[in-house]
């Protein structure tokens, strides 16, 4: 666990999307936010004045700024009306999103493909479809202040990261309220979670090309009545969620959850496992199955496990537990976790744990994004669609395992020797499966790009 000087890394945080601040470039309501991003140079900020704007915005340059004006609260409304697929794509580096509110899109609110430096904060985000705030493989985030609801897969979900602080947002009325999946060293700390499916959880996904999720610090939340019922896509991980679930680590490595209030969530408080947890999630030799190294330290817990799920209710009687949920259960083969003052709580499966000491605390470490900006990633030419199936593919298709899209393996075997049909569909995209979701259009990318990236989905072999 890194600890950083907390004043500097906040100011860095908070400026390092303006630091190079050329100019201010306002867009009006009938204006379009896209057509100032194109004119846009490194280090301008986009400012956007109350009205309604029916757009995608793609931002594929560095160190842009888009910042709504609240005025009387009114805001600037990204509108999906429900036939566009995403409001915000990044995959330039230094991006701030801040002060909009996005509603009724069929995919994505706000999705990272590969930026690094990035802070999204301030935003008011409803029914956006699959995920409201997606940030896949990059690299020093912060997310903070947002508010989110209505999600059918996860409000907030940082995939394939590193160093990323999620704080002081309120997730709601989703499947799952925050995701930390195939990421490391991430913060989930002073967020109210409540109402949704799962509150906050932890895990590996396997066939993703990170194949790791460890140093994760989950802290000082609300984690309360996490009863919704499941409204994910069938077949989805998180389709299997179940009902009443406060917190999920599934896989994870070195996660410490501390000083949380988790009470209401009818199924359990705390859920520990392994991937057989899922039975959708395949194996993958490249990824160890167990949750070692957990530490639960000092959590208010109560009411929790009312209304145990007819999954839980099974492990409790072969526990030989009563049938009552836990506020804490471990179902998992992991090794070395630790409670402090397990007597405090209703637990079952954790004879293994020891006591935890006074020094597994996280109070010294303050923050996980880095002092500098991280610099911009440079993608050899013969490696592009490598890094376009890293940073966009990989977010909706792992490679044997059902996510929001089909496994990679099942589109190797559907086009075989066809790359030029992988890229025709990802411009172009049309639903042939019931049960999936519309594909979002990739048709930003160039033609050469989506042609390299399919070659490379059809040779990829885990």
């Amino acid at each position: 666990m890194k600890i950083v000087n907390y004043i500097t890394a906040a100011f860095i945080l908070l400026t390092f999307g303006t630091l190079v601040h050329a100019a201010d470039i306002l867009v009006k309501d009938g204006q379009s936010i896209q057509a100032a991003v194109t004119a846009a140079k490194a280090g301008d900020v986009i400012k956007i004045e109350p009205g309604e704007y029916k757009e995608t915005v793609f931002i594929d340059k560095d160190d842009i700024t888009l910042s709504g004006i609240v005025v009387a609260g009114k805001w600037p409304i990204l509108e999906g009306e429900k036939i566009r697929n995403d409001a915000v794509l990044y995959s330039g580096n230094g991006i701030t999103i801040e002060n909009l509110k996005i509603v009724n899109y069929k995919g994505n609110a706000i999705m990272g493909q590969a930026g690094n430096n990035y802070i999204i904060r301030n935003n008011w985000i409803i029914d956006t479809g699959v995920y409201g705030i997606f940030p896949q493989l990059g690299k020093n985030g912060l997310i903070e202040h947002n508010v989110l609801s209505g999600i059918e897969d996860a409000a907030i979900y940082v995939g394939m990261c590193d160093n990323v602080d999620v704080r002081h947002n309120e997730v709601f009325d989703s499947v799952a309220g925050i995701e930390i999946e195939n990421s490391r060293h991430a913060i989930v700390e002073n967020n109210y979670v409540h109402d949704n499916t799962g509150g906050i959880l932890t895990f590996i996904t396997p066939g993703l090309p990170i194949k790791t999720t460890y140093d994760v610090i989950i802290r000082n939340n609300f984690v309360v009545n996490n009863n919704h019922v499941n409204f994910a896509i069938p077949g989805s991980i998180v389709s299997f969620v179940p009902q009443g679930t406060g917190i999920i680590i599934m896989a994870a490595d070195d996660v410490v959850v501390e000083n949380n209030i988790i009470t209401g969530n009818q199924n359990a408080g705390i859920t520990i496992s392994g991937l057989d947890f899922i039975a959708s999630a395949a194996s993958d030799p490249d990824s160890e199955p167990n949750p070692d190294r957990v530490k639960i330290l000092n959590n208010l817990m109560w009411d929790n496990g009312a209304i145990p799920s007819k999954e839980t209710a099974e492990v409790l009687k072969a526990l030989g537990a009563p049938n009552v949920g836990p506020d804490i259960v471990n179902i998992s083969s992991g090794k070395d976790g630790c409670i402090h003052d397990a007597a405090r709580y209703r637990t079952f499966g954790l004879d293994d744990y020891s006591q935890c000491a006074d020094s597994d605390s996280t109070a010294n470490v303050l923050t996980y994004t880095l002092d500098k900006p991280v610099a911009s990633r440079i993608v050899p030419a013969d490696q592009k669609g490598k890094a376009v199936y890293f940073g966009v593919c990989a977010g909706c298709h792992a490679y044997n395992a059902r996510m929001i899209g089909p496994p990679t393996v099942s589109l190797q075997a559907i086009y075989q020797n066809n790359p030029q049909g992988i890229a025709d569909y990802i411009a172009a995209p049309v639903r042939h499966r019931e049960g999936y979701p519309e594909m979002p259009p990739q048709n930003y990318l160039s033609e050469e790009v989506r042609l390299e990236v399919a070659k490379y989905l059809l040779t990829v072999k885990k």
